[in-house]
């Protein structure tokens, strides 16, 4: 029977494995490394890791990093920040990873998604999108971190994206990021209408239930950081994942 994925979203600053709370007070819990080596030892179906730092900085990704983490994952692995370049997806790719996601670099040109998928295939091509609400209510894209506002309807931009050849949107809710409150499902509903993609939900989950309030509203995936590395009401540091019997 088909279910749906459910994929830990991993953030690294620097060497470290950090959690956010709406992209702002990052918190170290733990070495990055070893955290994809136990989650590989509990068959996640898929793992995202995202450099937050990297794009805001203008540098590379820490290609060295990468090696050693993919070296641990046992499953598709995802990796994002930083990428501007074919050249740069290339040595990704050689590095072990299977999917490379694409952000700030698309609210400027999606040439970059054009050119990866004819040489990799729309498989190995995400295109990502951070999401802020507006005060009356709208939406409206981020960059660069949530630090810079894109002058793009969110509708166009995930269309763009689609268009342009990525096999799958990584749709993340600034809001909801770390609040673990649940995913903010009118956004999830309103960007699976737009495309027929993949649509991966990010931002906010904190039960399993939340995860099928996502899938129900047209994700093809789900992803969760705090969720799969706290434990208990006072967020204690624990690698996490459910078990079969209990996933969407």
């Amino acid at each position: 029977m088909y279910r749906a994925r459910v994929i830990p979203c991993l953030l690294v600053r620097g060497n470290g494995l950090v959690k956010t709370r709406r992209f702002k007070d990052a918190v170290y819990v733990g070495d990055p490394v070893n955290a994809i080596r136990i989650f590989s030892e509990k068959e996640v179906d898929e793992i995202v890791v995202l450099d937050i730092d990297a794009s805001r900085e203008g540098r590379e990704p820490n290609y060295e990093l990468i090696s050693e983490m993919a070296g641990e994952a046992f499953m598709p692995m995802a990796y994002g920040g930083g990428v501007r370049t074919l050249d740069q997806i290339r040595r990704l790719i050689r590095s072990g990873v299977e999917k490379v996601v694409v952000n700030t670099a698309a609210t400027e040109s999606t040439d970059l998604l054009a050119e990866a998928a004819a040489v990799f295939g729309s498989q190995a091509v995400v295109g990502a999108i951070d999401v802020r609400r507006t005060l009356l209510g709208g939406y409206k894209v981020v960059a660069r971190s949530a630090t810079v506002d894109v002058k793009v309807s969110l509708e166009d931009h995930v269309r763009h994206l689609a268009g342009a050849g990525a096999g799958e949107i990584l749709l993340t809710s600034v809001d909801r990021d770390g609040m673990m409150n649940g995913y903010d499902l009118d956004l999830v509903k309103r960007v699976a209408q737009c495309v027929s993609v993949p649509l991966v939900a990010c931002g906010g989950a904190g039960t399993i239930e939340h995860l099928s309030e996502a899938i129900r509203e047209g994700a093809s995936a789900v992803c969760a950081g705090s969720m799969f590395v706290f434990h208990g009401k006072h967020r204690a540091v624990l690698i996490n994942y459910p078990k079969e019997a209990l996933l969407p």
